[in-house]
């Protein structure tokens, strides 16, 4: 129980700490989009324009204030504002308010209750006694001083009740405010102290922290401990249900005038809508929160399928980052606040297109991994391969179903283009990882060494990887034609420069160094004597890599350890060395009497490794054994070379065994 209270209240605490920065982006958002006239003298424009800087200054001090510090200023702010209603109410009732008329009509013409003077005023009373209490206990007022706080709050109110002139209750009024306003400085004036010592903390701390984890790091803490995409997340739904509310009270009070009853069509809803859309990208501040809406919806989107297709990969999270990164880039890239408002809900829906086939795309990067993992497990249960296949059918079909809408309402242009590359893209890569999986789950059902499988799995991947390849140009030729005629601007040079790097040159270099990494792999493959027939029940031994026995050949590496061929190919896809000694895999001119032994020291009749080969392969060995063919596998696995110290010595040197054995002894004996 107190475990559960004791969240409860860290989740308040949470709340209440994401509310209290929220109007700090209202009023940072509202300096930036009000406009002021140039035209009243250097004085008065100096003026605004400092009056802007401080507000916002002020607004990020605040924004940027820690859960403590701004939990503090927040009780010294509605202390303030306790008082001066305070004031105002006193001196409003005083100058205004008629306690003996019959009611009492405000100014929005609602009828203020009850009838009679003294109840009105004893219910003032009653209101400013709790504004007196509030403006004490936020300030933190001794006892003594308290009271005659309240006092001075309550002291205009006997004016009425003993019919003093207006004059002196005005006046009244106003030296009970001025005593008011000299104890709140008084109160302020205390606490600089402890502002200075909490500048001063916070100076110091992000200096330190500058220092040590550098300015990535500080403001990656910032944005966390603020809890900014929820500041900002709020700060967007509340805007757009402000805005929707008065939009609709609007809407209801001219259509009630002009005599129209029903005021909810879909007309209306439309046009209320694309208002609504249109003012919440009307500033740098609102795309902002507008990503982070997209973000929240993104994250749970991704979670609801991850789930779904039980996939519990943490890479796979990262959609609620991903998307709301994207929609910023394309609303900078299209310069979408400062468009007209018409144009500007033709270029967000532009975008959203662009988005919503970009989230397919990492839908399906989490998909893939799945359906591949199934397929080579050779899971046969039909429930876990259900819903995979059941997304990946929706991959493939939600692109042609946006492409065919889109080529029915709009004509053909640079956008539209670009959409459909990347729905046609996207249709590819769904056929490519379902023709994997169909190859591996028939090399599963039938249970028998497929030794071609491998090569048609890289066709098909090669095939999709270089068609990707070749949409990557086209789009960088699109981007590029956009950007020369249409709209050019810095973003989008910057975002095709990483287009080109990342998707078309890494995508190009990676495929090729693939290409090259298995062709010398199958040379080398090619160039290793290999052992058929009868002559493999002498070996008596299995394969190092897979476990399972020779069944038909094997490949002798010349280090003297055997392997099946394509067991020993896929290994040389990643390294350049034997899986047993790690000595390098390539054929030179060595001693033929070495003592070919196998992977568990079996020496071969004779001692000699033409017994192994089959007639012609004592040529072919030979002629194996010539220069060193090209070797351009991974260059980077120098540190699984062969170490003699670590290895033992070759030929009639002592071997590491019997080191550690006289090592072994030489300690006892001590």
């Amino acid at each position: 129980m107190a475990s559960a209270n004791v969240r409860i209240g860290q989740q308040a605490l949470t709340v209440l700490d994401v509310a209290f920065r929220v109007p700090c982006i209202f009023i940072i958002d509202a300096i930036f989009n009000s406009y002021y006239a140039p035209g009243s003298g250097w004085a008065g424009t100096a003026g605004k324009i400092l009056i802007r800087v401080m507000g916002i200054m002020v607004s990020s001090v605040v924004l940027v204030l820690s859960q403590k510090a701004l939990f503090k200023f927040y009780t010294l702010f509605f202390a303030v504002l306790l008082g001066v209603v305070a004031v105002l109410i006193n001196y409003y009732a005083i100058s205004h308010i008629d306690f003996y008329s019959a009611y009492y009509k405000a100014a929005l013409g609602f009828r203020l209750l009850p009838r009679n003077g003294p109840t009105l005023w004893l219910g003032m009373a009653v209101v400013q006694l709790l504004f007196g209490m509030g403006y004490v206990v936020l300030l933190n007022i001794q006892s003594v001083f308290a009271a005659l706080v309240v006092l001075d709050v309550m002291i205009p109110l006997w004016g009425l009740i003993i019919e003093l002139p207006v004059d002196i209750r005005q006046l009244i009024a106003v030296a009970s405010g001025l005593a008011l306003a000299l104890n709140t400085a008084v109160c302020l004036a205390l606490k600089l102290k402890w502002f200075y010592y909490s500048c001063r903390y916070v100076y110091l701390l992000v200096r330190h922290m500058y220092r040590i984890y550098g300015l990535q790091l500080l403001v990656e803490d910032t944005w966390k401990r603020i809890r900014f995409p929820d500041v900002l997340r709020v700060f967007w739904l509340t805007r757009m249900t402000a805005q929707a509310i008065i939009l609709v009270y609007v809407v209801k009070v001219v259509r009630h005038e002009s005599g129209e009853h029903s005021y909810l069509t879909w007309d209306v809803f439309w046009d209320l809508f694309s208002n609504l859309i249109i003012s919440g990208c009307d500033s740098t501040l609102t795309v902002l929160g507008m990503s982070a809406v997209i973000s929240s919806i993104a994250h749970y989107l991704g979670l609801s399928i991850l789930a779904f297709i039980g996939s519990t990969e943490e890479e796979d999270k990262r959609l609620g980052f991903v998307a709301p990164v994207l929609f910023f880039i394309l609303a900078l890239q299209t310069g979408l606040s400062g468009l007209d408002p018409e144009e500007r809900l033709v270029r967000l829906s532009r975008n959203m297109c662009l988005l919503l086939t970009a989230i397919l795309h990492f839908i399906h990067g989490m998909t893939d991994p799945v359906l591949m993992s199934l397929s080579a497990s050779h899971v046969s249960s039909f429930r876990r391969h259900f819903p995979v296949l059941l997304v990946s059918l929706c991959l493939f079909v939600l692109p042609v179903v946006l492409s065919y809408t889109l080529w029915h309402r709009y004509a053909l242009n640079t956008w539209l283009f670009a959409v459909t590359a990347f729905c046609v893209e996207l249709c590819l890569k769904v056929v490519v990882s379902l023709t994997v999986y169909g190859l591996f789950m028939v090399d599963g059902y039938y249970n028998v060494l497929w030794e071609k499988l491998d090569d048609y799995v890289y066709c098909v991947r090669s095939t999709g990887n270089v068609i990707e390849f070749v949409f990557g140009v086209i789009m960088f030729g699109n981007g590029a034609y956009t950007m020369m005629f249409e709209a050019g601007s810095k973003i989008r040079a910057c975002m095709m420069c990483l287009h080109a790097y990342f998707n078309i040159y890494l995508q190009a270099k990676n495929g090729w160094k693939t290409f090259i990494n298995r062709r010398t792999a199958v040379k080398k493959i090619n160039s290793l004597p290999e052992v058929k027939g009868g002559q493999l029940r002498d070996i008596e031994d299995v394969c190092a890599i897979c476990y399972q026995e020779f069944a038909t050949s094997a490949r002798i590496t010349p280090c003297q350890h055997y392997f099946h061929a394509l067991c020993l190919r896929k290994w040389l896809y990643i390294q350049d060395t034997c899986p047993m000694c790690h000595q390098k895999v390539y054929i030179e001119e060595v001693a033929r009497d070495r003592v070919p032994f196998n992977n568990n020291g079996y020496v071969a009749p004779g001692g000699d490794l033409g017994q192994f080969a089959e007639p012609g392969g004592a040529e072919a060995a030979a002629a194996a054994g010539g220069p060193e063919p090209e070797n351009e596998l991974l260059e980077d696995n120098d540190s699984i070379e062969y170490d003699e110290d670590e290895w033992g010595t070759e030929n009639g040197e002592t071997p590491i065994e019997e080191d550690y054995i006289n090592d072994d002894t030489d300690s006892n004996g001590d």
